[in-house]
C-alpha cells in the first residue's frame, strides 16, 4: 500500500499521468472517492500517460468511454449511475476487463463482484483541515 498527499489538482494529475506512463496491457484500476473529490482530473492524467490527446471527462451518462488513440487503448467506466449488474454486462465489461488495454473504473465499490481476481484499488480522501484542495491517494495493488 502506498499513499501519496496531493495538495491541488496538478498532483492529483501528475500521479495519474504517472500511473498512465507505467501502466502495463491488461491493467484494471479501481478508483474510489466521493464526489468533487478528483477522479476526473486523475483520470486525465492517466490517459495523458498513455498519450491520449483528445478530450477525457467521466461518461457519466454512457457508462464506458473508449480512447484508442493512445499506446494502448484505453476504456474508463464511470459506474455511478448503474442500475443493476445486468447493464454491466449488456456494454460488454468483460471485453474491457480482459482485453489488451487499460481499465479504470471510477465508483468501482458499486460493482466490486465484477472486477477481475487482480486490480489495483485508488481511493481518494479529502481533508479538509488539511486544506480544501488536500487529497489523500491511497494506492493498494493485488486485490
Amino acid at each position: 500500500m502506498r499513499i501519496i498527499e496531493s495538495f491541488g489538482p496538478e498532483d492529483t494529475y501528475a500521479l495519474g499521468e504517472k500511473i498512465g506512463r507505467e501502466a502495463g496491457r491488461g491493467e484494471v484500476y479501481s478508483l474510489i472517492g466521493d464526489l468533487g473529490v478528483g477522479k476526473t482530473v486523475f483520470t486525465q492524467g492517466l490517459a495523458a500517460g498513455l498519450g491520449i490527446k483528445e478530450a477525457v471527462n467521466s461518461p457519466t451518462f454512457t457508462i464506458v468511454q473508449i480512447y484508442e488513440e493512445g499506446r494502448l487503448p484505453f476504456y474508463h467506466f464511470d459506474v455511478y449511475r448503474i442500475g443493476d449488474i445486468q447493464e454491466m454486462e449488456e456494454i460488454g465489461y468483460e471485453d474491457c476487463f480482459y482485453g489488451d488495454g487499460v481499465c479504470l473504473v471510477e465508483w468501482a465499490d458499486l460493482i466490486e463482484e465484477l472486477l477481475p481476481e487482480k486490480y489495483t484499488r485508488i481511493t481518494m480522501v479529502k481533508d479538509l483541515e488539511k486544506g480544501f484542495d488536500y487529497r489523500k491517494i491511497i494506492i493498494e495493488d493485488g486485490f
